[in-house]
């Protein structure tokens, strides 16, 4: 049966690309949706970029025919453009509020004896839609289930002689097909579970090879748990050029993150520089609308960072006072540079440590696009919480870092860990586990 999706603003502010999403059904864009895609086409961030791809989308399909009656388009649908303004919005709806005209106009639709569904990122349009007897949904492209994300490891019972071999020859053949490329294995004896050994698995070779940094401790920081060592080994073996960190507060994603960057970038000179960014969410302002010059903008959002570079400067230093010293020399060095997420898009980054936290707030769209800016000789590593969203419109299973793990897993370049366990303090720890 064919079907009608009438779409919210917020689909295409989070990919424009859904207009063609539908294949062999109708796609409906409400006038009103496209009065508020004029008004975000002058944002300069990444919804004024959706807005004005939208915007040109429709243009195209525009020229191939009359949108207000409906252009075929090249997934066997059509796409047309519905005026709003007349059609009848239910009793006790803000008749000047764009959301409701959008549900008239579903609601027009469906009295017409079509299949309507409303695809909206919106909670409550989506609620009012259900209450009015009109089928609804998210927008499913991209999702990853949360409780079927990619762990980046698991363990394998092994007979006790076998790990022994593994130790002394440091090599393992391993040619069944359910591991991934640089997924980490816990090896344990099945004679006895306190026998181990810890491998990674190499796709090319169908070989468990060793790890090469167990003992590292880059900066003065040593792995504290399992997870915290193989997210060090992904994070110091070079021929790894994007590396995904999943967890809670206090697992100390960033703070490894950092601390490698550090040893990469500082001692061994393998990269040029330390570059760390992440979203500017909280407020879901732009840092114009803080008071100073960029960078004193930028340490408002950016604290968390100078946090971490702080600890690891202490631990680095016995507690020295010379600690803010050393970073504003690192920053002002350019051997450090922090930047917001804004500022990253157009360039092209080569030789640098990337590190962009809080990815979770990123959409699957905007994370392809700072991968892509990655040039010759650099790495790039996400890390997040995906149960801790700020993005009004991402959720567990949409948000871009979910997405980059879904898609690069078993590439030799990727490595991926989810770390569980809180190591900041025990408060932190008890609060990550019951809140």
């Amino acid at each position: 049966m064919r079907k009608t999706f009438v779409i919210d603003t917020n689909v295409l502010l989070h990919n424009h690309q859904a207009l063609f999403s539908f294949k062999d059904n109708d796609v409906v864009v409400p006038l009103g949706v496209i009065e508020e895609l004029d008004r975000f086409k002058g944002f300069n961030d990444e919804r004024g970029r959706e807005a004005r791809s939208a915007s040109r989308e429709l243009d195209n399909v525009r020229a191939r025919g009359h949108l207000c009656e409906g252009v075929a388009i090249p997934n066997g649908g059509t796409l047309q453009v519905l005026i709003d303004h007349d059609m009848e919005i239910p009793y006790g709806f803000d008749k000047n509020k764009v959301d409701n005209r959008i549900l008239a106009c579903a609601l027009h639709l469906k009295k017409q004896g079509r299949t309507v569904y409303l695809i909206s990122k919106d909670i409550n349009a989506r609620i009012k839609a259900d209450a009015l007897g009109i089928l609804t949904g998210d927008f499913e492209t991209n999702k990853v289930r949360l409780d079927e994300l990619y762990s980046g490891w698991r363990e394998l019972i092994l007979p006790a002689r076998d790990i022994e071999a593994f130790l002394s020859s440091k090599t393992m053949e391993y040619k069944a097909t359910d591991l991934y490329t640089n997924e980490f294995v816990l090896l344990k004896a099945e004679e006895n579970e306190n026998k181990t050994a810890l491998a990674k698995y190499c796709g090319t070779l169908k070989k468990l090879t060793p790890l090469f940094h167990v003992s590292a401790k880059p900066w003065g920081v040593e792995p504290l748990n399992l997870q915290q060592k193989f997210a060090m080994e992904l994070l110091l073996c070079n021929e790894i050029q994007l590396v995904t960190l999943v967890g809670r507060a206090g697992t100390g994603k960033t703070l490894l993150a950092l601390a490698c960057g550090l040893q990469k970038t500082i001692d061994e000179h393998v990269y040029r520089k330390l570059l760390v960014s992440r979203p500017i969410m909280p407020l879901g302002k732009d840092i114009g609308y803080l008071p100073g010059s960029k960078d004193e903008k930028l340490s408002h959002w950016m604290q968390p960072i100078f946090d971490n570079l702080e600890f690891v400067m202490d631990r680095l230093y016995n507690n020295s006072e010379d600690v803010g010293k050393k970073i504003r020399f690192l920053i002002e060095s350019q051997k450090i540079q922090i930047e917001a997420i804004t500022y990253i898009r157009g360039r092209s980054i080569p030789k640098q440590f990337l590190v962009v936290d809080e990815a979770q707030n990123l959409t699957p769209h905007e994370v392809k696009t700072i991968i892509s800016r990655a040039g010759e000789g650099t790495k790039v590593v996400l890390t997040g919480d995906p149960y801790q969203i700020d993005n009004p419109y991402l959720d567990g299973s949409s948000n871009g870092l979910n997405y980059v793990i879904n898609k690069f897993k078993n590439q030799g370049l990727f490595g991926h860990i989810i770390l569980h366990k809180s190591e900041r303090s025990d408060l932190s720890a008890l609060a990550s586990e019951l809140m």
